[in-house]
């Protein structure tokens, strides 16, 4: 399995690396706690990086293949950073037969990122999900906590939405 390079440079901090340490040694000799290692390396960096994957390897002691396994296999984590405007497009079941994946595909053309990316200015960032909880309103998006419903797909309504953020 190939790992899909992130289009923007790490930009860890000391404190974040700090925090990262600090994580670490609270759990480094509890049997299991990888897990809670990564979640919470997670909500320090916002994901989880090669970078970090390799330290929290070498600290806790565990094949960096194990933890991009990990990482890899639970949707909870993202090896990307989230842009400032998170555009989560649904792909549940009312959604996709009314669009959504034709709409998915002109908002990575747009934005020129494919999902799970995010563009070099780190403003945007494009997620596929299973349900937005607004079957009624199908296709449906959402931008961070903005909600846009019964969507065409044109062109003209991409570029309008996006021109909001």
């Amino acid at each position: 399995m190939a790992m899909k390079k992130c289009s923007l440079p790490f930009a860890g901090t000391d404190e974040q690396e700090k925090a990262l340490m600090a994580i670490i040694d609270k759990h480094r000799e509890i049997p299991g706690a990888l897990m809670p290692v990564l979640q919470q390396a997670q909500e320090v960096y916002g994901y989880l990086p090669i970078e970090v994957q390799d330290i929290i390897a070498r600290e806790m002691k565990v094949p960096l293949s194990k933890i991009y396994g990990i990482v890899t296999f639970y949707s909870q984590f993202s090896l990307n950073p989230k842009g400032k405007y998170k555009i989560s497009i649904c792909l549940g079941t009312a959604c996709y037969v009314k669009g959504a994946g034709e709409i998915t595909k002109k908002f990575q053309e747009k934005l020129g990122i494919e999902s799970g990316g995010v563009t070099p200015d780190g403003k945007f960032s494009v997620e596929e999900c299973r349900c937005i909880g607004a079957c009624g309103l199908a296709p449906v998006i959402m931008i961070n906590d903005d909600v846009y419903g019964r969507l065409k797909g044109t062109d003209e309504e991409i570029a309008d939405i996006l021109s909001k953020y």
